[in-house]
């Protein structure tokens, strides 16, 4: 039996997807399934401040650029489907209008109870498999791509990055903006830096600066970058 309290998604919250490439279509999925479990959000479209090929996705249509996204005048909520930790802090950045909220998804799949004392951000996109189990901090624009999993007292600083099944340990500390590649493992205690990219399949075994690139297993730097 519906709720007749509910909203229907035509009813919802306005919500809008900024990023118009195949995160932004797996996005407008993971709402869709959202609004299937509780209808609540009212899609409108895609911003990206690259046109797609086509007016159009997935029947949705193209709306402009952050400075469109800017000059609304109702109140949006905004998915920043962005799979880039540096550009989705560059993005969210720009987006500097009143009226625009940036709710945290998380699929209907992950286990998310109040025992399990998980405590997120603004903005977050956890998607389909996630498994976060207990005592874990994310902060605020984190992406958790599909079947990552977080262990106890993990903490997940801002704009952080998980391609799909990426794995924290126990105790882990990933900085600002640290991006792990698909399959790529944080393990127990070890601490990720700001803005250091962990390469698809690498582990990291022992703490690794902020600002670089490794690979390898055991992770290795291989790489490191300029401070911005």
């Amino acid at each position: 039996m519906s709720d007749l309290s509910t909203p229907s998604p035509s009813q919802g919250t306005p919500l809008v997807i900024f990023g118009a490439g195949g995160l932004g279509r797996e996005v407008l999925v993971l709402v869709r399934q959202l609004n299937e479990v509780r209808p609540m959000w009212n899609l409108r479209g895609f911003y990206d401040d690259q046109p797609p090929a086509t007016p159009t996705l997935h029947d949705l249509p193209y709306l402009g650029t952050t400075t469109d996204l800017n000059a609304t005048t109702e109140p949006l909520a905004v998915a920043v489907a962005v799979g880039s930790s540096r550009s989705r802090a560059a993005i969210v950045g720009r987006l500097t209008s009143p009226l625009l909220s940036f709710p945290t998804l998380i699929h209907p799949s992950v286990a998310c109870q109040p025992y399990q004392r998980l405590r997120f951000g603004a903005g977050c996109l956890i998607t389909q498999g996630c498994i976060l189990t207990t005592d874990i901090q994310v902060g605020n624009f984190v992406l958790l791509n599909l079947g990552c999993t977080v262990g106890h007292d993990a903490v997940l600083e801002d704009f952080c990055s998980l391609m799909p099944h990426a794995n924290v340990g126990g105790e882990a500390y990933l900085g600002v903006g640290a991006y792990l590649g698909t399959n790529a493992t944080v393990l127990n205690q070890v601490t990720v830096g700001a803005h250091t990219t962990l390469g698809a399949g690498a582990v990291a075994v022992r703490d690794l600066p902020a600002y670089c690139t490794a690979v390898g297993v055991p992770a290795a730097v291989i790489k490191q970058h300029k401070a911005v």
